[in-house]
């Protein structure tokens, strides 16, 4: 693998240093070793991965997103022949990471989600920089299973609009973090892989970090389920109670108009309390009155929005609280 930089935590000047989130002793235990690395993180171009050992998946991806320094390239101009590769990472153990060998198994009707979405980090002072940046989205390491309900309708809409309505329209800088919440009580895939239990997670994680005009850090937090997609595909064995920790969820105009937000937008604290996980102080203006058991249930989504099979519904941005 080339020597790339990953997440640079001064990308939006150093007085707004923004660390990744620190993991709590749980986590701490379950990090994949990486290969003559004392961090185990994996960097990437313009994005960076702590990964779960026992899981096999991310317990986050953190990218920079540069707006005025996008490339705007097609999927299909990626790969010749149009088919996306996806690969393993060699500096992590194959054990700790699962592959084709889960997406490709028998009823594995998922979608290999992206959590750093690959136009996120298509961006360089080059188009082919630009190019190799979203090439290296494609590894096993930046996915997790999502159905596709999910992953190409609203979770997709809500990637589209912090990247295309928000930063590359206005020109911005931010920093968005990203990861499945990884539940000991996920349910089990229906089938074993390779005689081992796969855990799917249910939820789904997006923080975004941004400088406002005011010269003042805010970040913004987003929570989305499948659980209800899941217990209806038949691919579970069993759905189990997600735990609902003794958080409360509380939440100008940027990142404010995504119309699902009143559903999907949370306090970091929620996340926090979800994930194990502690993120970088910023303001966060959004007030939730919702416990976190009713946030939980709200932001599961329940059917899909497509208006004919195989087709994603678009969907309108409006809401998001700054």
């Amino acid at each position: 693998m080339e020597n790339f930089k990953g997440y640079k935590k001064s990308f939006l000047g150093t007085k707004f240093n923004v660390s990744l989130p620190k993991p709590d002793k749980s986590n701490l235990r379950d990090i994949a070793p990486v290969i003559n690395k004392k961090d185990n993180l994996l960097l990437y171009p313009n994005y960076t991965v702590l990964q779960s050992a026992s899981r096999r998946f991310p317990i986050f991806s953190a990218s920079n997103i540069d707006g005025k320094s996008f490339q705007s390239i097609g999927r299909k101009a990626l790969f010749p022949g149009g088919k996306d590769k996806w690969a393993k990472d060699p500096r992590l153990s194959k054990e700790h990471q699962w592959g084709d060998e889960l997406y490709a198994a028998p009823k594995s009707d998922f979608d290999k989600g992206h959590l750093t979405k690959r136009e996120d980090v298509q961006w360089g002072k080059t188009v082919p920089e630009a190019t190799l940046a979203a090439k290296k989205t494609f590894f096993f390491t930046n996915a997790v299973p999502q159905r596709k309900e999910l992953n190409q309708q609203i979770w997709r809409s809500l990637e589209d609009y912090i990247l295309k309505t928000e930063t590359v329209k206005n020109g911005l800088k931010i920093n968005v973090i990203t990861g499945p919440v990884l539940n000991n009580s996920d349910p089990l895939f229906v089938n074993t892989i390779k005689g081992q239990d796969v855990k799917i997670p249910i939820l789904f994680w997006k923080i975004v970090y941004f400088v406002k005009s005011n010269g003042e850090l805010n970040r913004v937090g987003f929570l989305m389920g499948q659980k209800s997609l899941l217990e209806k595909s038949g691919l579970l064995r069993k759905v189990r109670q997600v735990g609902a920790g003794a958080a409360r969820a509380k939440a100008d105009p940027l990142f404010t108009k995504f119309s699902a937000a009143g559903t999907y937008q949370v306090e970091i604290s929620t996340i926090e309390a979800l994930t194990k996980m502690k993120f970088h102080p910023a303001k966060d203006p959004f007030k939730d009155k919702r416990a976190i058991k009713l946030v939980l249930q709200e932001t599961d989504l329940k059917r899909s929005g497509a208006s004919r099979p195989g087709t994603a519904a678009p969907v309108s941005i409006k809401g998001i609280v700054l």
